[in-house]
């Protein structure tokens, strides 16, 4: 849908022109999975899939939220002076819960209609919920002239997740969105919030994203049972090392306190959170030295990892990454997000991308019964107003 589109659409739907339009990008991470809640380094970055708001103020102390992602459920209103997480505002919860937190740093005195609408595929993890968090907050930030810097509204964003959806997920994907910049990653510090810029510089690749179509939400997930696992794990190895979170070990502290665990799940679960922190700064290193043959065996790394110690992969993400390792012109693929469904990436040649997303689609098809879906990722700026 194009922007003409989408003012048209808006104009249909609620009888009046749009004065603003705002976009917010989603994410895909490199590497550093399962880390953010482990006090770990990820490696996001914001692609040009996204989300879109199109909105005219209203003097009534409600918003009115349209989407056309999911049109069946028409128009849902939000009570500003009742914002509680309500079953059936489905999708708007996300909304709702974003816009209860940011009355909390300035005031929010009108409300909106609000027309939404994202090419960011549904269940795919991408992020498709963090998006439409930031994007509100952009919306709300300019409109009520609040200043809120980009790291505050990545906070915001996880409060949002953990205190009013209910799922006990880290930072990464907020701020992953928020602070997102074209053709670079962010180097990010979970348990300090320190980050850094580097630029994404892949040479004669790209990095293609490979749907598995398989529909997921993280609250239905087993997201919080592998956070709950890692808690366990650290609660143990505290007993006796005071560190403050697993991403605060290096390999050989780890190996000293494994004795200390004497579990073999969680074992498993702390051996990622751990190695795969460690993985990530050694890529981040590695892409610095433009050595993307190194950088394309930790990607691989990383997903055996998740496969194996963390088991959130499953048939669907390890057909499309074992047979696109199979290719040449590969340089590394990799699951992304939660798990269980969702996305991966594959970093590939320029000359191979088409002979590899066919391939892998074959091969898809034949074992899963579905088909799998490719896009090339370009790497976007954050979110911001676009100009009607």
């Amino acid at each position: 849908m194009d922007q003409a589109t989408m003012l048209e659409q808006f104009q249909q739907t609620f009888d009046k022109p749009a004065t603003a339009m705002y976009f917010a990008p989603g994410r895909i991470n490199l590497i550093g999975e399962h880390t953010d809640y482990n006090g770990g380094h990820v490696f996001p970055c914001a692609i040009s899939l996204g989300t879109y708001a199109v909105c005219a103020p209203i003097s009534a102390r409600e918003l009115h939220v349209y989407s056309a992602n999911i049109p069946d459920k028409g128009v849902i209103t939000i009570d500003l002076d009742d914002l509680v997480n309500k079953k059936e505002n489905d999708w708007a919860n996300f909304v709702a819960g974003t816009t209860k937190f940011m009355a909390e740093n300035g005031t929010i005195d009108h409300g909106f209609d609000i027309f939404y609408w994202g090419n960011l595929p549904d269940g795919a993890g991408l992020s498709s919920s963090s998006a439409l968090e930031m994007l509100t907050a952009m919306l709300l930030n300019d409109q009520f002239h609040m200043d809120m810097d980009r790291v505050t509204m990545a906070k915001l964003g996880q409060r949002v997740e953990n205190q009013f959806i209910g799922v006990n997920s880290g930072i990464m994907d907020q701020f992953a969105i928020a602070m997102g910049k074209k053709n670079h990653a962010i180097l990010l510090d979970t348990n300090t919030m320190e980050y850094a810029y580097q630029k994404l510089d892949l040479g004669d690749a790209k990095i293609i994203i490979m749907n598995t179509n398989k529909k997921r939400q993280l609250s239905d997930s087993k997201y919080n049972e592998r956070r709950a696992e890692c808690e366990k794990a650290l609660a143990l190895i505290q007993k006796k090392d005071p560190v403050k979170s697993l991403g605060a070990l290096s390999l050989d502290q780890f190996d000293e306190d494994t004795y200390l665990i004497n579990d073999a799940t969680l074992l498993k679960r702390a051996r990622h959170a751990v190695f795969e922190n460690q993985r990530t700064m050694r890529a981040v290193d590695a892409l610095q030295n433009h050595d993307l043959t190194e950088f394309g065996h930790l990607v691989n790394a990383s997903h055996i990892s998740l496969e194996y110690d963390y088991e959130v992969t499953g048939i669907e993400l390890d057909t499309l990454v074992h047979t696109a390792w199979a290719q040449p012109g590969v340089i590394g693929a990799r699951m992304i997000g939660a798990g269980f469904g969702g996305c991966a990436i594959a970093i590939v040649k320029n000359d191979a991308i088409e002979a590899v997303e066919k391939a892998v689609a074959t091969t898809y098809k034949e074992k899963i019964g579905y088909a799998a879906d490719f896009y090339v990722a370009e790497i976007a700026d954050g979110p911001h107003r676009v100009a009607l």
